[in-house]
Protein backbone atom coordinates (compact mmCIF):
# COMPACT_ATOMS: atom_id res chain seq x y z
CA UNK A 1 0.00 0.00 0.00
CA UNK A 2 1.31 3.21 -1.10
CA UNK A 3 0.28 6.11 0.37
CA UNK A 4 0.11 9.60 -0.03
CA UNK A 5 2.42 12.07 2.05
CA UNK A 6 3.03 11.42 5.95
CA UNK A 7 0.79 12.76 8.52
CA UNK A 8 0.95 13.09 12.11
CA UNK A 9 -1.00 9.91 12.74
CA UNK A 10 1.54 7.59 11.36
CA UNK A 11 3.31 7.79 13.82
CA UNK A 12 1.02 6.04 16.17
CA UNK A 13 0.01 3.19 14.10
CA UNK A 14 2.14 0.60 15.08
CA UNK A 15 0.99 1.46 18.45
CA UNK A 16 -2.23 1.36 17.67
CA UNK A 17 -1.93 -1.82 15.99
CA UNK A 18 -0.22 -3.51 19.21
CA UNK A 19 -3.29 -2.26 21.23
CA UNK A 20 -5.91 -3.79 19.02
CA UNK A 21 -4.06 -7.02 18.87
CA UNK A 22 -3.48 -6.88 22.52
CA UNK A 23 -6.86 -5.53 23.73
CA UNK A 24 -9.39 -5.21 20.81
CA UNK A 25 -10.57 -1.56 21.97
CA UNK A 26 -9.03 1.69 21.68
CA UNK A 27 -9.78 5.16 21.85
CA UNK A 28 -7.78 7.59 19.26
CA UNK A 29 -7.78 10.76 19.39
CA UNK A 30 -5.59 13.34 17.54
CA UNK A 31 -6.89 16.81 15.88
CA UNK A 32 -8.93 17.44 12.52
CA UNK A 33 -6.37 16.40 9.84
CA UNK A 34 -4.03 13.74 11.31
CA UNK A 35 -5.08 11.38 9.32
CA UNK A 36 -7.40 9.30 11.54
CA UNK A 37 -10.30 8.27 8.87
CA UNK A 38 -7.95 8.34 6.00
CA UNK A 39 -4.85 6.47 7.75
CA UNK A 40 -5.93 3.91 10.42
CA UNK A 41 -8.82 1.82 8.50
CA UNK A 42 -6.32 1.14 5.56
CA UNK A 43 -3.01 0.65 8.41
CA UNK A 44 -5.21 -1.99 9.86
CA UNK A 45 -6.56 -4.10 6.84
CA UNK A 46 -4.01 -6.96 6.37
CA UNK A 47 -3.66 -7.13 10.45
CA UNK A 48 -3.82 -10.66 11.60
CA UNK A 49 -6.20 -10.85 14.64
CA UNK A 50 -8.92 -9.37 11.81
CA UNK A 51 -8.37 -12.57 9.74
CA UNK A 52 -10.30 -11.33 6.44
CA UNK A 53 -13.36 -9.62 7.92
CA UNK A 54 -14.47 -6.50 7.32
CA UNK A 55 -13.83 -3.25 9.06
CA UNK A 56 -17.04 -1.15 9.21
CA UNK A 57 -16.47 2.74 10.06
CA UNK A 58 -19.21 4.57 11.08
CA UNK A 59 -19.70 8.53 10.00
CA UNK A 60 -22.16 10.88 10.87
CA UNK A 61 -23.43 12.36 7.59
CA UNK A 62 -23.84 10.64 4.24
CA UNK A 63 -21.81 13.51 2.13
CA UNK A 64 -18.45 12.28 5.18
CA UNK A 65 -19.16 8.40 4.53
CA UNK A 66 -19.06 9.14 0.80
CA UNK A 67 -16.24 11.23 0.64
CA UNK A 68 -14.12 8.88 3.19
CA UNK A 69 -15.15 5.97 0.71
CA UNK A 70 -13.53 7.44 -2.22
CA UNK A 71 -10.13 8.94 -0.80
CA UNK A 72 -9.69 5.48 1.16
CA UNK A 73 -10.02 3.88 -2.64
CA UNK A 74 -7.93 6.72 -4.11
CA UNK A 75 -5.50 5.45 -1.71
CA UNK A 76 -5.31 2.12 -2.54
CA UNK A 77 -5.32 3.51 -6.42
CA UNK A 78 -8.68 1.34 -6.30
CA UNK A 79 -12.58 2.69 -7.09
CA UNK A 80 -15.19 2.58 -4.69
CA UNK A 81 -16.88 -0.71 -4.29
CA UNK A 82 -13.69 -2.63 -4.85
CA UNK A 83 -11.92 -2.76 -1.51
CA UNK A 84 -13.47 0.42 -0.16
CA UNK A 85 -17.20 0.63 -0.04
CA UNK A 86 -19.87 3.03 1.35
CA UNK A 87 -23.55 2.34 2.40
CA UNK A 88 -26.04 5.15 3.26
CA UNK A 89 -29.32 5.62 2.59
CA UNK A 90 -31.00 5.15 -0.52
CA UNK A 91 -27.06 4.31 -1.83
CA UNK A 92 -24.67 1.67 -1.50
CA UNK A 93 -21.58 1.11 -3.81
CA UNK A 94 -19.97 -2.10 -2.38
CA UNK A 95 -19.03 -5.29 -4.01
CA UNK A 96 -18.08 -9.16 -3.41
CA UNK A 97 -14.33 -8.03 -2.70
CA UNK A 98 -15.17 -4.41 -0.09
CA UNK A 99 -13.46 -5.26 3.31
CA UNK A 100 -14.47 -1.61 4.70
CA UNK A 101 -17.34 -0.19 4.86
CA UNK A 102 -18.03 3.20 5.71
CA UNK A 103 -21.26 3.96 6.61
CA UNK A 104 -24.21 6.46 8.55
CA UNK A 105 -25.65 5.71 11.84
CA UNK A 106 -28.95 4.37 10.54
CA UNK A 107 -27.40 1.87 8.45
CA UNK A 108 -25.41 0.55 11.33
CA UNK A 109 -28.05 0.72 13.31
CA UNK A 110 -29.95 -1.13 10.94
CA UNK A 111 -27.43 -4.03 10.38
CA UNK A 112 -26.89 -4.54 14.43
CA UNK A 113 -31.19 -4.96 14.61
CA UNK A 114 -30.57 -7.62 11.86
CA UNK A 115 -27.32 -9.00 12.87
CA UNK A 116 -26.40 -8.06 16.36
CA UNK A 117 -23.49 -10.39 15.94
CA UNK A 118 -21.89 -8.51 12.98
CA UNK A 119 -20.83 -11.46 11.61
CA UNK A 120 -18.20 -11.02 8.98
CA UNK A 121 -17.32 -7.72 10.80
CA UNK A 122 -13.69 -7.66 12.50
CA UNK A 123 -13.57 -4.23 13.60
CA UNK A 124 -16.06 -0.71 14.38
CA UNK A 125 -14.60 2.41 13.82
CA UNK A 126 -16.50 5.18 15.46
CA UNK A 127 -15.42 7.94 13.48
CA UNK A 128 -16.44 11.95 14.71
CA UNK A 129 -17.51 10.50 17.52
CA UNK A 130 -17.86 13.33 18.98
CA UNK A 131 -20.79 14.89 16.87
CA UNK A 132 -22.68 11.24 16.70
CA UNK A 133 -26.00 11.58 18.73
CA UNK A 134 -25.01 8.53 21.12
CA UNK A 135 -21.85 10.59 22.43
CA UNK A 136 -23.68 13.70 23.38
Amino acid sequence: MSLSSALPIDAVLPALRAALAERHEVVLEAPPGAGKTTRVPLALLDEPWLAGQTIVMLEPRRLAARAAAERLASELGEQVGETVGYRIRLDSRVGPRTRIEVVTEGILARRLQDDPGLEGVGLVIFDEYHVLPFAR
